[in-house]
């Protein structure tokens, strides 16, 4: 059997640029976060780092900042070169509430779904 990874991120053709979007606007809902550290964070919600490279990341940061989801500044980052460091904004935080009750809807429609196929599996 597939893993769930394997399942959810792989060739399908769903919009995962969205929810990508959505994953990171959580991240970044406590705290500031740069690009390394979110791809690594980002395996929780199912994004592998071989599936996810760091040019989709920053590409999508920037479309978010664009949006003025997120805002960023450059941080010195100890003996390394600086860093970009990402903040969500008040209009992000917005953006995540609406998507969270989007979310919501939409699960309950699945289970609805899932729960159906269940039944008629069991006659």
């Amino acid at each position: 059997m597939e893993k769930n990874q394997d399942l959810f991120c792989s060739g399908k053709s769903h919009k995962m640029e969205r929810f990508l979007e959505v994953c990171l606007l959580l991240l970044l809902y406590d705290e500031a976060g740069y690009g390394y550290g979110l791809i690594e964070q980002l395996e929780y919600f199912g994004f592998s780092q071989e599936d996810l490279n760091v040019s989709t990341l920053y590409r999508t940061l920037r479309k978010m900042e664009k949006e003025n989801l997120v805002l960023s500044s450059w941080e010195e980052g100890g003996p390394g070169p600086k860093r970009r460091v990402y903040e969500i904004t008040d209009e992000g935080r917005e953006n995540l509430d609406q998507w969270i009750r989007i979310l919501e809807i939409k699960k309950a429609r699945i289970e609805r779904l899932i729960g159906r196929y269940e039944e008629k599996k069991q006659k």
